[in-house]
């Protein structure tokens, strides 16, 4: 804006200077307007200079039209309408000279728009100013018709600007092909006309041409499909050669940017090339020598070197889906790329890498990417660590290779691997049985060196808890593999020094504590003084930690008889069933970020060839039974499936029984892994983290799996059955919450509820939003509430109906977890609550 002003303000001015002048100068305007200290100073200044161009208008002072329309133009620019002015543009268009044709056309390019009627008086002013000897008025008209053409203007002037473009001056030339793109886009049917125009363009050497006839053939190739096709077939190798000159070409000031010799150009071709050659291999193969060379050639220190690398890089990507091997060709350049300095240009090779991997160039593409691990940026570790993760999931074929670039991710980059990543080794390892003593001695032997490593800590923590006597006895050796000297007392040091050094990390503790106790009834001998070492954590402040401590110092000290048999080795974990359950928590992650439902892909493998089946997104949310899927209505997230960690260390405390219930179908395949208790939902008292969020009630203690609203805390809610056709689901210091039921005799699964919501407090509450959850025999439908404002205390209330289907009536009762949202003064609020006081026999 600042630019148009100040072209208007220095044409107008020299205009205003001349004998014939009269009235306020644009100067003059300009300067009373930004003096002005309100709103209404400057409208009524902008009132008065309106006012006296009117008058001019009426009048028909054609000595100060310019002036005139310069004030117009400013004014239009702050805002207030100009559209009685729109004719003097017309008339200043009409004119024979050059200086009332240029502030004519500014005007007709600010003040109108293709929409106006007006404008199609214009078209006879264009096509004769197109044909004018004039090179200047000639651009004048092609910036007019480029900017503002409608489609009957684009076929009535069609024909003159393909004869500009044939033109021998380069700026007409150059300004036409930018007209044309303008009309290609409002008439498509035009576009073969200027396809063999286009391709004649590409042999200019004028960069101005040139970046405006690429343009141009992008344009075109959108607009029409044979022109898609005649480009493919005549300008591919004009394209290329464009772009091997200008890569080439040496230093030239008028193109040059920071030592780059046109970036511009090269961004426009590369795009270009990125539609020419999708889905078409010939062409593809055509443009990969470039595609590569522009990869490697540009200096990476400098912003417009990459700027086009990363073009370079997503043209390849785009080839990548038509010509894999063709793309494979260029793989050590690509892995170059991801050891850039600049960040994009890293994560964008990366991504291609990705995409290169296949079962028979995994092991060295992962090799190259490990090797930089060690080296890479803290910053970029987590996305390079999640695809190496990726990659070896996906086409590890051999248990062994699988663990060691997994124990070699962990001790490079553990403080970055995911905690899924690390469950499914932990997965993985249980049910290797030839590899057990192999990953403990490795894992051991890491630990030493990379004990900053969380991950690789935790991993390394449950290996030597399940296998310590194999890496002391050297049990399942491997060919070639050397054996190590570690006594019993040296791998309860490791555990111990986990132990103390992550004594802020809670999970890490627990794993400690856990495998310091089944190394405990490992090797006897050191049974005392694991004893002192798990008896330190008694005070700890940590309720989780605090109660281990006490329950394994109890085991150690009074139940040696039962030690043996329940702290044996963990059996083999059921892989399947870890990987519904994962590729679950992943589907109800993407289901929560998109508002599509989220499909699994398929072919996702862990090393045992077990492929991911696919599921429901969720995942058994309230935990009722293995086969009781909730549905959410009016929720927008859904919850992931029991944490992996809970289960593996049975957080919630442990049972003095020796030996913990058989699993079944209806319990979840991972409760209580360490055959050392029942579940923490069936026993102990809640985890320390538990403790209700500040400002709300605390709740009665509830099984965490329970709590499927996004873990906040609930309010006080009734309990209790209750046999009468109303209750009052929910209350709280807040909010109260009645529930009258009705049913038909005919249809005893089906219940109508009818809710009435009672704000207690003097505040009225607004935006209110009533949310609830069933398990999957239970469907929900609510019905729209009467009103989204509850009022205040003795004003009235809301109410809400919804229908409630029990599927399996007379087996199994209601449960429904509710949340209400809602805000105070502006101030968001939300209360949820569990209702289980539903009358008997619904």
């Amino acid at each position: 804006m600042d630019t148009v002003e100040k072209i208007v303000e220095d044409f107008a001015s020299d205009i205003a200077m001349g004998p014939f002048s009269s009235g306020t100068r644009l100067r003059d305007m300009i300067r009373a307007i930004r003096a002005c200290k309100t709103a209404a100073e400057e409208r009524a200044v902008v009132r008065r200079e309106c006012a006296e161009i009117r008058e001019a208008i009426g009048e028909n002072q054609q000595e100060i039209r310019h002036r005139n329309m310069a004030k117009l133009m400013f004014i239009h620019m702050l805002g207030y309408p100009t559209h009685f002015g729109q004719m003097e543009c017309l008339k200043l268009i009409a004119a024979a000279g050059y200086p009332e044709k240029r502030i004519g056309y500014l005007g007709l390019m600010l003040l109108l728009d293709e929409r106006q009627e007006v404008l199609m008086l214009v078209t006879n002013s264009l096509k004769q100013d197109l044909n004018h000897s004039n090179q200047f008025i000639v651009g004048l008209a092609l910036c007019a018709l480029g900017n503002i053409c409608s489609a009957e203007m684009a076929r009535d002037l069609s024909p003159e600007v393909e004869r500009l473009m044939r033109s021998r001056d380069v700026n007409t030339k150059k300004k036409a092909a930018l007209c044309a793109i303008r009309i290609v886009r409002k008439v498509p049917d035009l576009a073969e006309n200027f396809m063999g125009l286009a391709s004649s363009l590409l042999k200019e050497k004028h960069h101005g041409i040139l970046i405006s006839a690429v343009q141009l053939c992008t344009e075109l190739c959108k607009a029409s499909k044979d022109a898609l096709e005649y480009l493919r077939k005549n300008c591919v190798e004009g394209l290329v050669r464009i772009l091997r000159d200008v890569s080439n070409s040496s230093y030239a000031p008028e193109y040059d940017v920071a030592g780059i010799s046109d970036p511009f150009l090269h961004i426009r071709v590369l795009k270009l090339m990125r539609i020419l050659g999708q889905g078409d291999a010939d062409c593809s193969e055509y443009m990969n020598d470039i595609l590569a060379q522009v990869a490697t050639k540009n200096e990476s220190n400098k912003n417009a070197a990459n700027a086009i690398l990363y073009v370079a890089l997503n043209m390849l990507m785009r080839a990548i889906t038509v010509d894999t091997q063709a793309v494979q060709r260029h793989r050590t350049t690509i892995l170059e790329c991801v050891k850039d300095a600049d960040a994009s240009i890293r994560k964008r090779a990366l991504e291609l890498v990705f995409l290169l991997v296949n079962d028979t160039n995994v092991k060295p593409l992962t090799k190259e990417l490990v090797d930089y691990l060690d080296s890479a940026d803290p910053d970029f570790k987590e996305d390079l660590t999640a695809k190496i993760c990726s990659i070896v999931e996906k086409f590890s074929q051999e248990k062994l290779w699988y663990l060691d670039q997994m124990f070699k991710v962990l001790s490079l980059a553990g403080n970055h691997v995911k905690d899924d990543v690390w469950h499914a080794l932990v997965v993985v390892i249980s049910n290797a049985s030839e590899l057990q003593g192999y990953s403990v001695r490795l894992l051991y032997m890491a630990l030493q060196a990379f004990v900053d490593q969380g991950s690789l800590v935790r991993v390394a923590v449950w290996c030597i808890g399940e296998y310590g006597e194999m890496l002391v006895n050297n049990v399942g050796m491997l060919q070639g593999e050397e054996p190590i000297t570690v006594t019993e007392s040296d791998a309860v040091d490791a555990v111990q020094l986990a132990l103390n050094r992550y004594s802020a990390d809670v999970t890490t503790q627990a794993m400690c504590l856990v495998a310091l106790l089944k190394l405990s009834s490992r090797f006897p001998s050191t049974s005392e003084r694991i004893k002192q070492i798990v008896s330190q954590n008694k005070k700890n402040i940590v309720l989780e930690l605090q109660q281990r401590s006490i329950e394994f110092s109890s085991i150690i000290q009074r139940h040696q008889s039962i030690r043996p048999s329940l702290l044996e080795r963990m059996p083999a974990l059921d892989e399947a069933s870890y990987l519904l359950r994962r590729a679950s928590a992943t589907q109800a992650t993407l289901a929560a970020d998109k508002p599509t439902p989220a499909v699994t892909p398929g072919g996702l493998k862990l090393p045992n060839g077990v492929a991911k089946p696919a599921t429901s997104p969720l995942v058994d949310l309230l935990d009722l039974s293995s086969d009781d899927v909730p549905a959410i209505t009016t929720a927008s997230t859904t919850t992931a499936p029991n944490d992996f960690l809970q289960d593996l260390l049975g957080i919630g405390g442990i049972s003095s029984s020796p030996a913990a219930a058989p699993s079944s179908a209806s319990t979840d395949i991972l409760i209580d892994l360490l055959s050392i208790g029942s579940s923490p939902s069936q026993n102990g008292p809640p985890a320390a983290d538990s403790t209700p969020a500040q400002g709300t009630k605390s709740a009665p203690a509830v099984p965490q799996d329970m709590d499927l609203l996004d873990g906040l805390p609930s309010n006080t809610s009734v309990s209790g059955p209750v046999n009468h056709s109303s209750i009052t689901a929910f209350q709280s210091a807040t909010l109260k919450i009645n529930f009258n039921f009705k049913k038909q005799p005919e249809k005893p699964h089906e219940t109508t509820v009818h809710a009435t919501f009672t704000n207690l407090t003097s505040s009225s509450y607004t935006d209110f939003v009533f949310q609830a959850a069933v398990p999957k025999f239970i469907q929900l439908r609510l019905d729209p509430a009467s009103g989204n404002i509850v009022p205040a205390s003795g004003n009235g209330s809301v109410t809400q109906g919804f229908s409630v289907t029990n599927n399996q009536h007379g087996q199994k009762p209601l449960a429904m977890r509710i949340r209400m949202s809602y805000k105070v003064n502006g101030e968001d609020r939300l209360e949820q609550g569990q209702v289980s006081n539903f009358p008997a026999g619904l």
